[in-house]
């Protein structure tokens, strides 16, 4: 495998921890032992692996990264925006745990898309 570590990838690894941190209020709330488990031994397997990718990152890499984490930032504001208008309009009210998992999880998957949509010369 000749992937070489980039400053998106650990961005990305960086959203998937903050999702897994995310639900983890929800499965508290609701009793959902296993499942709690289940995802802290899955969020403890990411963080390895992003830490084990954070070292393996060049310094101009590294320099890329709090311009990264503010797109992420400004994702999870419009997931939150995205889910709040969402469940206002079409759903009853939901518990706090569960629409934080959802703005979250919608934040990430506006700041892969903002990566993927990026022209190929700026990467």
């Amino acid at each position: 495998m000749n992937a070489t570590p980039t400053a998106e990838r650990l961005s990305v690894m960086l959203g998937l921890l903050v999702l897994m941190l995310s639900t983890v209020p929800r499965y508290l709330a609701g009793g959902h032992d296993n499942r709690l488990t289940m995802i802290m031994l899955a969020l403890v397997a990411v963080a390895a692996v992003t830490v084990v990718h954070w070292r393996m990152l060049e310094a101009g890499e590294r320099h890329r990264l709090p311009m990264l984490l503010k797109r992420f930032g400004a994702s999870l504001l419009a997931g939150l925006g995205l889910m709040g208008a969402w469940h206002a309009l079409m759903t009853d009210w939901i518990s706090w745990q569960l629409f934080i998992a959802h703005a979250t999880t919608a934040g990430l998957l506006l700041h892969v898309l903002w990566l993927w949509w990026r022209p190929a010369e700026s990467r």
